[in-house]
């Protein structure tokens, strides 16, 4: 192969062709003729020596070839990003940026304040735009169209990059006076009705199907292994909705424990150690290669990253 001949434009084409799986699609995205993309594709047929996308029922897709070169190529393009960067310092005191995040309802209540509290000090005309996981794919993420995701993920692409901010384990919210309170302990736990939260991955949710324990997450498949399961009465995606039907009613919600500081406003509600064993979660920080290198985007992950520490940092001196 002679690199010579290599237009690095082919590997953007190939990226992009990757991510669409659509010649049509890929051209609109790079602002490109049909023609031209189509003629893209032959090119790099030609230089890989593979027909990297191949039509099936389906509709196009990638080669075991394509898929060996997707990450390959994302550090190049990521690497080429960071030589042709401005050198200048970023500068959070005068920067107007906005930052867009896609997070879970769990990391919007318990760290993104304090993330805006922090940026309101050190970069005031900068801005949040926060998403929902429903809000957001794979391909957004690897496009840079949204700077960073914070979720929980069990299996990401290769190419992102991925932080864990920290671990969590489970309390279980309640009324000061439910009378399941008093020596509370896991037979209780079964004989209380109870508040399902979570949502977790990506993209837009179906609806709960309640025999799929394995969907329904943390909690539940826990109690599966005991060969128990609990009485859920609700199903919502949000902490403090969850919280909330625990003050009016006689229910019991088992929540991530950073979440709980959202009880703080409610002076009826009890907050108790889950009576059973559930596994840790991690809340994961996820971003592009191609904004790895960006120097305001390193500026904004520090933020976050020192932020949570700080947070664990309170609660382990207590």
């Amino acid at each position: 192969m002679n690199l010579s001949n290599i237009d690095l434009n082919l590997l953007v084409y190939f990226s992009v062709l990757l991510r669409e799986g659509n010649v049509t699609k890929a051209a609109e995205h790079l602002g490109l003729s049909q023609p031209a993309m189509s003629n893209g594709l032959r090119r790099l047929r030609k230089v890989f020596n593979d027909p990297l996308l191949v039509r099936t029922s389906n509709g196009m897709m990638p080669t075991d070839k394509a898929k060996e070169l997707q990450p390959l190529v994302q550090n190049v393009l990521s690497q080429i990003e960071l030589f042709v960067q401005p050198t200048i310092e970023f500068d959070p005191t005068n920067s107007r940026r906005l930052f867009r995040v896609m997070a879970s309802d769990y990391a919007e209540t318990t760290l993104l304040p304090r993330v805006r509290s922090r940026m309101a000090v050190e970069a005031p005309d900068t801005a949040l735009d926060i998403l929902t996981p429903s809000d957001v794919t794979f391909q957004d993420i690897e496009l840079g169209n949204v700077d960073l995701v914070m979720n929980r993920f069990d299996q990401l692409p290769q190419s992102l990059h991925l932080s864990v901010l920290w671990k969590d384990d489970f309390s279980c919210v309640m009324r000061q006076d439910n009378p399941l309170r008093e020596g509370f302990n896991f037979d209780k736990y079964l004989k209380a009705n109870h508040v399902w939260v979570n949502k977790t991955g990506m993209g837009v949710a179906t609806g709960v199907n309640p025999d799929d324990v394995q969907k329904l997450g943390w909690v539940d498949i826990a109690l599966d292994e005991l060969g128990k399961r609990r009485n859920i009465s609700v199903y919502t995606r949000h902490y403090i909705s969850a919280i909330q039907l625990t003050q009016q009613q006689d229910l019991v919600a088992t929540v991530a424990t950073r979440s709980t500081h959202l009880v703080d406003h409610f002076d009826n509600l009890a907050i108790i150690p889950a009576p059973f064993e559930i596994p840790s979660i991690e809340l994961h920080m996820v971003w592009s290669p191609l904004l790895h290198h960006n120097i305001a985007h390193k500026w904004f992950r520090n933020v976050i990253r020192e932020v949570a520490q700080e947070i664990q940092a309170e609660e382990a001196a207590g």
